[in-house]
């Protein structure tokens, strides 16, 4: 699964359930996924939260193969600016 992947089946959890803020997805050499607006996209720009992670635990983050608070203890993922926009994209997703 790719981030254009990755940001289509989010656009479409998106037509069901609003999310407000804006979270960015920082994948490094990867590329950027950012929700903001009430869609998600591949732009890069400031975001109220960040969460720097690879693009592979993306991926299990968005399948419920990575707990996020695991992923947080372990490194995988690291998040910065305002948690409780993360916690919201949590259960947009859940």
């Amino acid at each position: 699964m790719s981030l254009p992947d990755i940001a289509a089946r989010i656009n479409r959890a998106l037509e069901s359930r609003p999310f407000e803020g804006s979270l960015k997805f920082d994948c490094g050499e990867a590329g950027v996924l950012l929700l903001a607006d009430g869609q998600a996209m591949l732009d890069d720009r400031a975001a109220d939260c960040t969460i720097a992670i690879t693009e592979e635990n993306l991926i299990k983050l968005l399948t419920g193969k990575l707990n996020p608070m695991t992923g947080v203890m372990s490194g995988k993922l690291k998040v910065s600016g305002n948690p409780a926009v993360a916690m919201r994209f949590a259960k947009l997703i859940g």
